[in-house]
């Protein structure tokens, strides 16, 4: 079997009293039967949790979904602004859409060009602004007051803000105050990572109730089966899980981090996520290499800025020892 390092993936199932508690419920609900015509039980179980006024949640099947129809809000043919690398779905919906995609570069240490994407706000069409803490493929997490001086300057001029938020459990980070303060603003949601349920597929956003009201809009009419909603009310009743392990892959990240740190000739990069990258002197060598001996990462030496760099998520404890030989094997 594969060590799967290559989609940031909680190494961990669900737990299996919790599986069968949603088993249980499962075969207990009746499954001729159209689930909530907007998934409304699990929208009010995600509001109790993420102490939200339910009218401002928004649950589909995915995040990636969600960034769809954020992208059709704004209008199609309007801007999607968003740095330079970045997580792929932002693009690939910009161009599926017809939206104008504008990328600026993040800085050199992979912060974010405050400057200049205030410039393009003042210069482009509003449309949607993405904002990513911590970043997705970097793992670097900005200064507060740099997100927020985006985000206001943004909504000022009639963009709406995504606050892309699917790895905060693992950098400590936490926007929920600042979408609060403004009518066009949202943080975006999954549990596919800390969760450890990206086999189930949903995700969700915390926004205004008037944001909230129109993108609901554009979502299908019973778009989480009654199997899902299951299982992701049962983990919202039992969340202590993902709290311990999210603190062991945080302790794995620095573990692997500091293990891999004076390698002689691959840098193994700062995350606040759960994975890193790895920049290596011949990315198709390394990924080679990291095959041969069962490992699957993702490459991303094509990326703006990453050179040389593959992904690389955490593990457990086996399978980031492995890795750790295997790429202290590389030369």
């Amino acid at each position: 079997m594969p060590i799967k390092l290559d989609q940031n993936e909680n190494p961990y199932d669900f737990p299996e009293e919790l599986k069968a508690e949603a088993l249980r419920r499962m075969a207990a609900r009746p499954w001729n039967r159209y689930p909530d015509l907007h998934a409304d039980t699990l929208r009010d179980a995600v509001a109790r949790y993420e102490d939200w006024d339910p009218a401002g949640v928004v649950v589909t099947p995915g995040s990636n979904v969600l960034i769809k129809l954020l992208t059709e809000l704004a209008g199609i043919g309007q801007t999607v602004l968003t740095v330079n690398p970045t997580f792929s779905v932002y693009t690939l919906e910009a161009e599926l859409l017809g939206a104008r995609l504008v990328q600026v570069s993040l800085n050199p240490d992979f912060s974010l060009p405050v400057a200049e994407l205030r410039a393009a706000l003042e210069r482009e069409e509003p449309g949607v602004l993405y904002l990513t803490q911590p970043h997705a493929p970097t793992g670097h997490v900005d200064a507060e007051a740099d997100v927020r001086a985006l985000t206001e300057a943004a909504e000022a001029a009639g963009w709406i803000v995504v606050l892309d938020e699917a790895y905060h459990q693992y950098s400590r980070s936490d926007y929920r105050d600042l979408v609060r303060e403004g009518p066009a603003r949202l943080s975006l949601r999954t549990f596919s990572k800390a969760w450890g349920l990206a086999g189930v597929r949903v995700g969700y956003l915390l926004a205004s109730p008037e944001l909230a009201a129109n993108l609901q809009k554009l979502v299908s009419a019973f778009n989480v089966n009654l199997l899902a909603q299951a299982a992701l009310e049962v983990a919202l009743e039992q969340p202590g899980y993902v709290q311990a392990r999210v603190a062991e892959g945080i302790r794995e990240r620095e573990r692997v981090l500091a293990a891999l740190a004076n390698h002689p000739t691959c840098q193994a990069l700062p995350s606040q996520a759960n994975f890193f990258l790895l920049r290596t002197p011949d990315a198709d060598a390394a990924y080679r290499h990291l095959l041969s001996r069962g490992i699957v990462v993702r490459r991303q030496d094509k990326l703006h800025l990453l050179a040389g760099c593959l992904r690389v998520a955490i593990g457990t404890p086996e399978e980031n020892d492995a890795l750790i030989a295997a790429v202290d094997d590389l030369r």
